[in-house]
């Protein structure tokens, strides 16, 4: 089996209205898989899969161990596990917290850059803290793609910052234009961008 192209995305503070808007641009013929990696609390009535179908025109569910990386959906990780990208699957861990999350934006992020190389596009969305900053950079390292929300146009730009510390990424861009982006590259792995090199 072809090693799938795949879109991380990776936020926490305020995420729920940003995922809103960056999956709903999604096109029902998106070709890439998108995982999800958004901080949220463990043993709380989880409604975020309903909230997010609402706005997408892609299956969107949570992540199940060992579950086949297929393009077009939508992967949401579980709260209380990391989620590692394994070749062409999903893996979980209730490994200790990195950066206080379980799921962490940087295991998945890395994870995915480890597996998949430049068939990899790592967005880095709104956000406390300083998670994902590291997988990102690993991603682009790798041959990978990085996209970076524009921190000003964030609810918390936190996130945002740290990446931009970590990463020259190949585009920084508000919300709509990151949604514009990748529904028009159909998910833009192995696309550089045409950012400088590191």
């Amino acid at each position: 089996m072809n090693a799938p192209r795949l879109v991380v995305v990776g936020a926490s503070w305020g995420g729920v209205d940003a995922l809103q808007i960056v999956l709903g641009a999604l096109p029902a013929t998106f070709d890439a898989a998108v995982l999800v990696v958004l901080h949220r609390a463990q043993g709380v009535r989880d409604v975020l899969q309903h909230v997010l179908q609402r706005s997408c025109s892609l299956p969107v569910g949570d992540v199940e161990d060992k579950q086949p990386i297929l393009p077009g959906r939508v992967y949401l990780a579980p709260a209380g596990y990391h989620v590692h990208v394994e070749d062409a699957h999903f893996g979980l861990s209730v490994d200790d917290p990195v950066h206080h999350a379980r799921p962490s934006i940087d295991v998945a992020m890395s994870t995915a850059a480890e597996a998949l190389g430049p068939k990899v596009t790592g967005v880095v969305l709104t956000g406390a803290g300083r998670d994902g900053a590291e997988g990102l950079a690993l991603i682009k390292r790798l041959g990978g793609c990085a996209i970076v929300q524009e921190p000003s146009d964030a609810a918390r730009a936190d996130l945002p910052r740290a990446a931009l510390d970590a990463v020259q990424p190949d585009r920084v861009l508000a919300l709509e234009e990151i949604a514009t982006w990748l529904a028009e590259r159909g998910g833009g792995a192995e696309v550089n961008g045409g950012a400088s090199p590191d």
